[in-house]
């Protein structure tokens, strides 16, 4: 028996729309895809073409991998409607849950929800996709509030297997567990956080802003500092996340090590947060304490310990970078 889909609207015909298109198109869903700016007829019609265009190759390049097979290929594009402002108002109702993508500008969101509250089912779920804007500052300009939130995608959308919940301080509680479920169904892996800027994005500043300083301050090339973040910081992560990888450690390092770069390098940069000291004072460094960023009681270290490592082992295999360990007979 074949199982019934919502459809999805996506807000905005851009890069990010497109890729929401695609991630709900090729797990069954019926797709609106919606260009809510006044064009003439000429335009539409070439932004529409250029849209599936994109779409199409994105199609192709999954089935070419044999992520996707060429008829489901084929379905998902079938899927996926077009809809100017003026063909939008009767088609809005129909969408279950509708991700705004309209450019980072306030008016333009702010006109963008004017529409969407005049025409969306009254229970459809609205979900901006800003990676800039707090969603108590969008949250107002949507009728019914509590159906509202951010959900922040990481490009490519329809592979990107993130997905950032940030409910505002309206949303009811059923709506954040209505879209988790949805995504969680076509295969995102949805985490919800609080207040501006996520998860990703701020960690991805801090780092990518470090990287610049260190190349700006000839500390290491930018092919050297590439690397080094290909082959090692990028690959611990990729296993390890980042206060998993502190208990794993142990929080003293993370502790001394803050302390050094504070001293010799930048105190406003790596100055180390309470929560690290209150941890050492309490003896919650990490595993060999039991206890650190997460509870470890009961766990069985061991085992937790070669999980993690085969997971790491099965990366560096992956990647071709296995170290050339020596044979017992060399």
């Amino acid at each position: 028996m074949a199982i019934e889909r919502e459809p999805i609207g996506a807000v905005g015909a851009g890069r990010m729309g497109r890729g929401i298109a695609i991630a709900f198109a090729a797990a069954g869903h019926p797709v609106m895809l919606f260009d809510l700016k006044p064009r003439a007829a000429e335009a539409l019609a070439a932004l529409e073409a250029d849209a599936r265009a994109e779409i199409g190759r994105d199609l192709d390049f999954l089935a070419g991998i044999g992520a996707i097979d060429r008829a489901g290929a084929d379905a998902a594009m079938a899927r996926i409607g077009f809809f100017g402002c003026d063909a939008a108002p009767a088609a809005l109702p129909a969408a279950a849950i509708l991700f705004e993508g309209v450019p980072e500008v306030l008016d333009a969101k702010r006109d963008c929800y004017t529409v969407l509250s005049a025409h969306a089912a009254t229970d459809a779920i609205i979900a901006s996709t800003t990676s800039t804007i707090a969603p108590d500052l969008l949250a107002p300009m949507v009728a019914r509030p509590e159906r509202f939130l951010n959900a922040h995608w990481l490009n490519p959308a329809y592979l990107m297997p993130l997905v950032e919940l940030s409910p505002a301080a309206a949303t009811a509680e059923e709506t954040v567990a209505r879209l988790r479920a949805v995504l969680t169904a076509i295969g995102k892996i949805p985490v919800v956080c609080k207040g501006a800027g996520y998860i990703v994005p701020r960690i991805q500043a801090l780092a990518m802003n470090e990287a610049a300083r260190m190349w700006e301050e000839g500390v290491a090339s930018a092919e050297d500092i590439d690397t080094a973040i290909r082959v090692g910081f990028g690959l611990r992560f990729a296993v390890l996340g980042l206060l998993e990888f502190i208990d794993w450690g142990g929080g003293d390092i993370l502790h001394h090590a803050s302390a050094f770069l504070s001293e010799h390098v930048d105190a406003h940069r790596f100055t180390a947060p309470p929560v690290i000291g209150r941890n050492m004072a309490e003896e919650r460094r990490g595993l060999r304490d039991g206890a650190g960023f997460y509870d470890y009681a009961g766990v069985d270290v061991g085992a937790y310990r070669d999980r993690r490592l085969n997971d790491f082992i099965a990366l560096l295999r992956q990647r071709e970078l296995m170290p050339k360990f020596r044979s017992g007979g060399d």
